[in-house]
């Protein structure tokens, strides 16, 4: 799928990897979920299907929180304030610690509320401001939800994909 440029684009792509996912997600045995399984988002590190669960969520609220703030036309702390962009594997364990409380099914909720939250903004928002005006550098609205729901979504899947594969029972 070619990235999303339009309104209608953005919102069917994640719509879509995101169907993906949780049909996914749906297949992992809850008592499973906290292993650390999968290869980590910092190198050389290991994390669960919850950490990563909470590594989207933590992406799609920072969506939110850019969004909160453009609106009220405040400075935006890109990616996070007391973060760099290159301490993303930092931000991916802070991420994994804020949502440590919350058991498989509570994340899974908590990732299809932000999910809604953030088509309601771009359901709200013209295509002008998804797609014209640069929100970060060079980039628009439209691409920052992008690259923060729909391909780490896609991302996501394959590992979890990989997961599943790699632990059927026979």
């Amino acid at each position: 799928m070619p990235i999303p440029s339009n309104k209608l684009e953005l919102i069917t792509a994640i719509e879509a990897n995101y169907r993906k996912l949780d049909q996914a997600f749906q297949s992992v045995p809850e008592q499973l979920a906290q292993s650390n399984a999968l290869i980590g988002h910092a190198k050389g590190t290991k994390m669960s299907v919850c950490d990563l669960v909470a590594y989207l969520i933590g992406w799609g609220q920072l969506v939110l929180k850019w969004h909160q703030l453009e609106t009220a036309n405040k400075p935006i702390d890109f990616p996070e304030t007391g973060y760099q962009w290159n301490e993303l594997g930092l931000l991916a364990q802070k991420f994994y610690s804020d949502y440590q409380h919350l058991g498989y099914v509570e994340l899974q909720a908590m990732l299809n509320q932000t999910i809604q939250q953030i088509l309601t903004i771009i359901d709200q928002t013209d295509e002008e401001t998804l797609y014209q005006k640069p929100m970060y550098k060079h980039y628009p609205l439209g691409r920052m939800i992008q690259l923060n729901t729909s391909s780490p979504y896609k991302n996501a899947l394959s590992r979890v994909r990989k997961w599943l594969k790699a632990n059927q029972e026979d």
